[in-house]
């Protein structure tokens, strides 16, 4: 796959039925291996590795209902309380992260209410924090530390 701007990790991949598939620690099971994917693999592993993020404060595909539709947020990472406190998106690498993929996001959060939306394609990564009050959102230049939320 190809090399994202990340640091490198190791990931269990295997060939199962003609599909290459990866081991998602987090779901506890193999899912196929898609340039999407390859981007949340190594997104959660740099949360956890480099910045300290409780794994299992995290999941992947976390399914919200919203206008009697379900949808997925990619991740969702959660406080000691068990509140949704961070939401992820990921798109391939070679789709470019545009006001439609914030906009997507931002849809997500009118059900979970979150304070730090993170989107990345793997190569460009964002994060900002939503300041309620005043109905803007503040970017970081790179993703905090878990101890700086």
């Amino acid at each position: 796959m190809l090399q994202l701007n990340f640091p490198k990790y190791s990931f269990k991949v295997k060939t199962i039925e003609n599909k290459r598939m990866i081991f998602d620690s987090f779901r506890g099971k193999y899912v196929p291996l898609t340039p999407e994917e390859w981007v949340r693999q190594n997104m959660v592993q740099f949360l956890v590795q480099e910045k300290k993020f409780p794994k299992s404060w995290i999941s992947n595909e976390v399914t919200v209902e919203l206008n009697q539709m379900r949808k997925r947020c990619d991740t969702v990472v959660f406080n000691k309380n068990s509140q949704p406190l961070l939401i992820a998106e990921y798109k391939a690498p070679n789709v470019a992260i545009t006001q439609e993929t914030f906009d997507q996001i931002a849809t997500y959060n009118f059900k979970l209410n979150v304070d730090y939306l993170i989107v990345s394609n793997g190569i460009s990564h964002y994060c900002c924090k939503i300041n309620y009050a005043d109905h803007k959102y503040v970017f970081y230049k790179e993703i905090p530390s878990f101890e700086m939320l």
